[in-house]
């Protein structure tokens, strides 16, 4: 029978690994060096961040709340990639499973949320100067942050709670790591009441953001149309960083989107695990690099502290 009891599926299989032979061990050498450069940007830009205190301003504050969860969804992404390269049956157990699909969603809507509160940030210093501390004091600041947690942690129980109930008959996922639509299709039962449910809690984790970023964009074209050329530049100056960020977020964030939606098998198989690893690998992996280049009093502290440190080496 192809019929299984839930119960007694302890495991999942990840049939995006191919066989690698004995190349397995350069690519777990190349991911290792991936995960470890990310984790090494994200903690230097925290550290940079949380010890200089000319730096405890709100925006630093939101970043290091990004950078933070940058390091959260790289934890729940790399080790488990690390293990699959080298295995060669490429399973991972259904509770690890879960805990890796609980880890990379509330990173999903956090990195989403991070971004939105980021973009009312620069509307707020952009279109209130003025009043710009007493609107992002740091008691909202904080409870900005714990709030961008809160929701991305809270509104993911429900869906997750709802999969792990499920009685599965299958148990190939056709990634690398495990999604939660990538098990709720390996249900026995008909899965269009819980997808419908998925889709409509995916509108709700995104659409709040999206409304505010539109509104916070739209709000400082408005007054950069009536400001002089170079109040244009220094507001374009302030919010490229931003722009970037999350232009290659929502990339891949769509890409992953699309696939789960979609038949993608057009497309090359390398290619489809490189954009639907995207919006997990390169901003975590970016971010710290785009705001550390372009926003001069990070990278010129960042410079003094490794010049400092540098110059403290005993010469030999």
């Amino acid at each position: 029978k192809t019929m299984e009891n839930t119960s007694q599926i302890i495991y999942f299989t990840l049939s995006a690994y191919a066989e690698m032979g004995g190349v397995k061990y350069l690519y777990f050498m190349i991911v290792l060096l991936l995960f470890l450069v990310i984790i090494f940007l994200n903690v230097v830009l925290i550290t940079v961040i949380c010890l200089e205190r000319s730096l405890h301003e709100p925006m630093y504050y939101f970043l290091c709340s990004l950078a933070t969860n940058g390091v959260y969804g790289s934890i729940g992404l790399f080790p488990a990639v690390l293990v699959n390269v080298l295995s060669d049956t490429h399973e991972i157990s259904r509770v690890c499973c879960f805990v890796q699909i609980f880890i990379l969603h509330t990173y999903a809507c956090g990195e989403f949320t991070n971004l939105a509160v980021m973009a009312y940030d620069r509307y707020v210093s952009i279109c209130h100067p003025l009043n710009y501390h007493k609107i992002m004091s740091t008691m909202r600041v904080y409870r900005l942050i714990t709030l961008t947690w809160v929701f991305s942690v809270g509104h993911f129980f429900v869906t997750i709670a709802l999969t792990v109930r499920m009685q599965l008959c299958r148990k190939i996922i056709e990634k690398i790591y495990c999604a939660n639509y990538s098990v709720v299709k390996l249900a026995c039962e008909d899965i269009s009441a819980i997808s419908t449910f998925v889709l409509i809690a995916m509108i709700y984790s995104t659409c709040p953001q999206l409304l505010l970023i539109v509104y916070s964009y739209a709000e400082i074209l408005k007054v950069c149309l009536k400001a002089s050329k170079e109040s244009q530049a220094k507001a374009l100056n302030t919010c490229t960083s931003h722009i970037m960020t999350l232009v290659n977020y929502s990339f891949g964030g769509f890409y992953e989107l699309i696939q789960n939606r979609f038949d993608m098998s057009s497309v090359p198989h390398a290619v489809q695990i490189m954009l639907s690893v995207h919006f997990i690998i390169f901003p975590p992996l970016i971010n710290p690099i785009i705001y550390g280049v372009r926003t001069k009093s990070i990278k010129r502290r960042i410079q003094r502290k490794f010049l400092a440190n540098t110059k403290t080496i005993p010469q030999v």
